[in-house]
């Protein structure tokens, strides 16, 4: 059985072309991407550890093998960060093994800082996608499309049950990769059963799909295509609640038009308020 690690390494081996390393064309392989063999000779250990690691009979490499494989495989700085998470995780804090589940209380000073943000379009959230607080300009950019329809609104699941979700997000693909990715951020004994229980037989493969990928990814430019018929584009900031397992998110118009169709959106029914889910 393999290993969130072992998962990563050999998607990104497959994922890598020789040529992208400077390595010789050596004909046709019998997988994609690079052999086991390359990636074991630039890392510096021996083919049968790499296989025992890609195939979770190791579950417990040397920083100094992790980093040399992350050397060989050119990783970027997010990427690195991922593999060592998941060899953290696979070591032996797998994703049950966190007692506490992600906290849904938003703390007193998160949510006056929220409202000072107001009219702004901001939400707090967790890693599993929890819409915890939202400001009411995040209520107008959102009203119409389902996102906030339940009681517990929740962006992950959002994305990958609402069919309503494909056509919002003009960018399917890459928002689905960002929420499957988030989930290996945020283990603990609750959102484990949550996402077994819940999510999993609703989601289908694109979800199991797009974990066992582990695409770090790039969370550029937001493009929604809002059901009252404009076209937006947002950039996010996002500022890490570190301390509460959360994030406050900030969504900024990325030019004129979008203020304005932002700005049209958010008065009819603004009202200052903010919304909290506890």
């Amino acid at each position: 059985m393999g290993t969130p690690l072992g998962d990563f390494i050999r998607a990104r081996r497959d994922s890598t072309q020789p040529e992208d390393l400077g390595l010789p064309d050596r004909g046709r392989r019998r997988s994609p991407g690079l052999r086991r063999s390359d990636l074991a000779t630039r890392a510096g250990i021996s083919v049968e550890y790499l296989t025992r690691i890609e195939q979770g009979r190791d579950r417990n490499p040397s920083v100094a093998v992790v980093n040399a494989l992350a050397d060989a495989l050119c990783l970027t700085p997010a990427e690195r960060a991922h593999l060592r998470y998941l060899t953290k995780i696979t070591g032996g804090e797998c994703l049950g093994a966190r007692p506490a589940p992600p906290p849904r209380q938003v703390r007193p000073a998160v949510l006056r800082t929220l409202e000072l943000m107001e009219p702004g379009i901001a939400m707090v959230t967790n890693r599993i996608g929890d819409v915890l607080a939202r400001t009411g300009a995040f209520e107008a950019l959102t009203r119409g499309t389902g996102l906030l329809d339940s009681d517990t609104p929740n962006l992950t699941r959002y994305v990958f049950t609402d069919p309503r979700a494909r056509s919002f997000f003009a960018d399917w693909d890459d928002v689905a990769d960002e929420q499957a990715f988030d989930l290996w951020l945020g283990p603990s004994v609750d959102s484990h059963e949550w996402f077994t229980a819940d999510l999993a037989p609703v989601a289908g493969p694109e979800l199991t799909r797009r974990l066992n990928r582990h695409v770090v990814p790039r969370r550029g430019e937001l493009r929604l295509n809002h059901p009252s018929g404009p076209a937006l584009r947002l950039l996010r900031e996002t500022l890490e609640l570190t301390a509460d397992a959360q994030q406050l998110v900030v969504f900024l118009p990325a030019d004129e038009a979008t203020a304005r169709a932002v700005d049209s959106l958010r008065h009819p029914s603004y009202d200052g308020r903010l919304r909290v889910i506890s």
